[in-house]
């Protein structure tokens, strides 16, 4: 069944690009940035598709380094229960390797002790990372992991991929 409301929320520049492009290929709402949004109007939307970089590597908490660290505790204490949420993440898998997309961990995370159905884990396969926070025990990404520095000429192609699983998961 296919949402009558979704919300994209992002929180820098890139995500904020690639929010668009990922809006564009689900074809609904016009994404936000986190720092504008109302945090309890969540609670409303049919599903959300969240997005953060990571800037703050190795770290255990406020890993993205944006106006997401200052609502996570707050995101985890609103009522998801069910909701599907699906979270992509951008980071430097070259740089960075062995923190890529960390920060997509700690969103998703949250949003799961709010109740959310959390959905889009995305394989590993074809990412030339060395570690990260991010990849859940099944050995995926909790989310798309995306590097739009080193590996650009793979964004389109996995935002569509990704896109079309999030459909096939009843998004």
């Amino acid at each position: 069944m296919p949402f009558d409301s979704y919300y994209g929320v992002f929180a820098s520049r890139h995500t904020e690009e690639v929010s668009y492009q990922i809006q564009e290929a689900l074809g609904t709402a016009e994404p936000q940035d986190i720092s504008e949004a109302e945090l309890s109007s969540l609670e409303g939307f049919d599903g959300l598709v969240v997005g953060a970089p990571t800037w703050n590597t190795d770290s255990d908490e406020q890993r993205s380094g944006t106006a997401w660290d200052d609502v996570l505790t707050d995101i985890s204490g609103l009522s998801l229960s069910g909701k599907p949420v699906a979270v992509y993440g951008l980071g430097d898998s070259v740089g960075y390797g062995d923190y890529y997309c960390d920060a997509m961990e700690e969103i998703y995370r949250h949003f799961k002790e709010a109740g959310a159905n959390m959905v889009g884990h995305w394989p590993t396969d074809d990412y030339q990372h060395s570690g990260s926070k991010s990849v859940l025990d099944d050995g995926k990404f909790c989310g798309l992991a995306l590097d739009v520095e080193n590996e650009d000429d793979k964004t389109e192609d996995r935002i569509k991929g990704w896109v079309a699983q999030l459909k096939s998961e009843g998004f």
